[in-house]
């Protein structure tokens, strides 16, 4: 008999959230070893590194990988900082600025961390879940900038300059709405009360009310599929009504 053909490998940038959990699950679908990264970098968000280790788990990945960095001492971000998460902002009207939920440099930090880590598997595919449509103003979620970051990655690594492998960052949500992304999802059996997306969870209850909820509740309604996500206010209201859901 023949001896089948190794699978390529392909570290995902994943931290439990809707988009991440959705390219995880196209990453599959594409037929990719999947090595999934994560961070603990200080964020007070927590709960997704949670989320991120039991669907890492249940989706029977090669390997996680949980890495910690201290960003919390760099501080700047209201993830990382003692700095109250934005609340109810109207994202149209604000969308030419920067919000304060921007973590310094985190994608260049966090994909430098993929492709070091790819390098050593012999992978040369990284999957990272950034969104230039339905996104929240962050500089590193943009086309322009994953061009310069793979042309640099493949100037600046012993695997790029030997040519053993060039690598290849891919962005397969980045034209995409919210709602076409959570239809892929669903269409690739993501089960996404097991995601998390909050800026500011009590426990593991989202507020909401932050920039993440309020795009990701956008995009369900949009797709026309109820977020099975547990929400504080929504909680709150159905309790009041004595546990009655619509």
């Amino acid at each position: 008999m023949t001896p089948s053909k190794e699978k390529k490998k392909a570290v995902i940038l994943f931290s439990g959230g809707l988009d991440s959990t959705t390219v995880l699950a196209f990453a599959k679908s594409q037929g990719y070893s999947c090595y999934c990264l994560s961070f603990r970098y200080g964020q007070k968000q927590t709960i997704e590194l949670k989320k991120a280790t039991q669907s890492a788990r249940e989706s029977q990945v090669a390997k996680h990988l949980i890495l910690n960095l201290d960003l919390d001492k760099i501080g700047g971000s209201a993830l990382t900082d003692a700095i109250d998460v934005p609340k109810d902002r109207d994202l149209e009207a604000d969308k030419e600025g920067i919000p304060i939920t921007y973590v310094p440099a985190r994608n260049i930090i966090f994909l430098s961390h993929a492709i070091a880590w790819a390098e050593v598997l012999g992978a040369s595919d990284i999957f990272i879940g950034v969104n230039a449509v339905d996104y929240s103003g962050y500089p590193d979620c943009r086309p322009n900038f994953l061009q310069a970051f793979t042309t640099m990655a493949n100037l600046g690594t012993k695997a790029g300059v030997e040519k053993s492998s060039q690598f290849s960052i891919h962005a397969p949500l980045l034209s995409m709405s919210k709602a076409e992304i959570i239809s892929l999802g669903i269409s690739l059996g993501v089960d996404y009360s097991k995601t998390h997306s909050c800026y500011d969870p009590a426990g593991e209850k989202a507020c909401g009310r932050c920039d993440a909820c309020l795009l990701r509740l956008k995009g369900f309604a949009e797709a026309g599929i109820k977020d099975p996500a547990s929400y504080m206010e929504r909680d709150e209201k159905l309790k009041a009504e004595g546990g009655k859901r619509r």
